[in-house]
């Protein structure tokens, strides 16, 4: 099935979680382990494979059910599967965000909301960030890596398309919960691009400490 989709639905089941980016023409796999959304994705998995991931706008607070960001991003079921222990391990693939228009009356052990993907047209469109300086980004990269002790393969990195590289630093790095919205909500790759910049290089500053510079 095509992911150019023009006939997402209005009515969506939304998986708040703090920290978990989905992008459109992104992967976020998850391990799915709590009853509600146990049910969630079994009957995503009989209808139309579609789910919304959304952050709670406080994810300190320890409430059953946080508010919410307005912006979120569908994804669909792409892979599935089921553990002895009955948690489900699934990958979503993010096809377009939404803004959130209400939410719908309880009939399902999950939340549902009424959605519209209007401000996002442009999600189904390929892009390319053409204003990135890529030796400039994957000086940064290298930086933080280190400074945060990951191991990683750098010839793999290098050889990685810039594109699939800010969506690989936008999930993957441990940013906080505003900051991954922030990259959300970014209107195009090239201002997503600039907010990671800007996180690079506030957090690299700050483990040189305050007045630090970059090497």
């Amino acid at each position: 099935m095509s992911q150019d989709w023009t006939d997402l639905p209005g009515t969506l089941p939304v998986f708040p979680l703090a920290g978990a980016l989905l992008l459109p023409r992104g992967a976020l796999p998850l391990n799915i382990f709590e009853a509600r959304y146990r049910a969630m994705i079994e009957d995503a998995l009989k209808g139309n494979r579609v789910i919304g991931m959304v952050q709670p706008r406080n994810p300190e607070a320890e409430l059953q059910e946080p508010p919410v960001y307005d912006i979120g991003c569908a994804g669909r079921l792409t892979a599935f599967q089921e553990l002895e222990d009955g948690r489900y391990i699934i990958t979503l693939t993010g096809i377009r965000r939404f803004r959130i228009v209400e939410e719908m009356a309880r009939t399902t052990p999950y939340r549902m909301f009424r959605v519209n993907y209007a401000d996002f047209l442009q999600d189904f469109e390929p892009e390319t960030a053409a204003s990135a300086d890529r030796d400039y980004f994957l000086k940064l990269i290298r930086q933080y890596v280190d400074i945060q002790g990951y191991h990683v393969d750098w010839d793999v990195i290098e050889n990685t398309d810039t594109e699939t590289l800010i969506h690989a630093s936008s999930t993957l790095a441990p940013w906080a919960p505003s900051e991954k919205q922030a990259l959300l909500e970014a209107a195009d790759i090239d201002r997503r691009y600039q907010t990671l910049i800007a996180l690079y290089e506030m957090a690299i500053a700050q483990a040189h400490g305050a007045g630090g510079s970059l090497q």
